[in-house]
């Protein structure tokens, strides 16, 4: 049986949502999609310098899930940048929603429990 959808707190919004590499049209890149729980995850731990335990309980998810997303986050973005793939910031795919987009707005967003 399937665990339920789990709701993730993320309070970020990027100034841009696409990257690609420089001089090469994205058409012809391969993409991978960062999602805006991983961005969170990245954006607390990493920039804010946060404790992984602390970030979990702000985006309202347990330890264990935190460090998973962040190894996802972090594995997707050195891919990207080591072998010129284009990276996508926003959701992974229709199970997952994020209620407004705006910088001042808290988002809330589901996703499936992995």
């Amino acid at each position: 049986m399937a665990r339920p959808v789990k709701i993730r707190h993320v309070s970020c919004v990027p100034a841009a949502s696409y990257f690609k590499p420089v001089g090469i049209p994205l058409r012809e890149l391969e993409e991978l999609v960062l999602g805006m729980d991983e961005l969170e995850a990245m954006r607390l731990t990493d920039l804010d310098g946060l404790y992984q335990a602390d970030a979990a309980e702000k985006m309202g998810v347990s330890r264990q899930t935190i460090g998973n997303i962040l190894n996802s986050a972090h594995r997707k973005l050195a891919d990207a940048l080591l072998n010129g793939k284009a990276l996508r910031i926003g959701p992974h795919d229709e199970n997952e929603m994020v209620a407004d987009c705006s910088p001042l707005t808290r988002i809330v967003k589901r996703v499936k429990s992995s």
